[in-house]
């Protein structure tokens, strides 16, 4: 191979791979967070945006999930623990609205003491925040006040997120 052939199909695979990684949007740790606008389990819209200068947990789930269940005392227990120091805790149901109406949301939030709003998925934030990928649940992103992703966290683990939102209010 000619360098001049060598130099043309380097430039021809990197821009298969700058076109590649342009079309996922998918989010990791201190990106900005892309912006929402999803229903409410009321039907009120809610947007990311009107959270800023809050430490916000988005925390995808759902209601057949085992460990986000779990994970529900604890985000409960958080949001009353920090509200005052600007902690919002949303959650992001990816229950299909077929299966598991508004009604069935509200009386399932009550049963859990859920002490924080929870909105509606779609398929643009599924792929703002996970790209072309299947994401496991629960995922939870910790955004901080100036709208930066600064964890992620796939699945649930104890204790792991008091600590992420503890370091942002240091």
């Amino acid at each position: 191979m000619t360098r001049k052939t060598m130099v043309y199909v380097g430039c021809v695979f990197m821009a298969l791979l700058l076109l590649n990684v342009g079309c996922q949007s998918k989010v990791d740790a201190l990106q900005t967070a892309p912006d929402f606008s999803l229903k409410d389990v009321n039907g009120n819209d809610i947007t990311l945006s009107q959270f800023k200068g809050r430490i916000v947990v988005l925390d995808f789930w759902a209601t057949w999930c085992p460990p986000c269940r779990m994970s529900i005392p604890e985000l409960t227990r958080l949001q009353k623990e920090f509200r005052s120091q600007g902690l919002v805790v949303i959650g992001v149901s990816l229950d299909d609205p077929v299966q598991a109406s508004n009604l069935f949301l509200k009386a399932f939030m009550e049963k859990f003491d859920m002490n924080y709003k929870v909105l509606r998925y779609d398929m643009k934030v599924m792929k703002d925040y996970f790209g072309a990928d299947n994401p496991a649940i629960p995922t939870m992103f910790v955004i901080d006040r100036d709208g930066k992703i600064r964890n992620k966290i796939v699945g649930y683990r104890h204790g792991m997120l008091k600590k992420s939102i503890e370091a942002l209010l240091q």
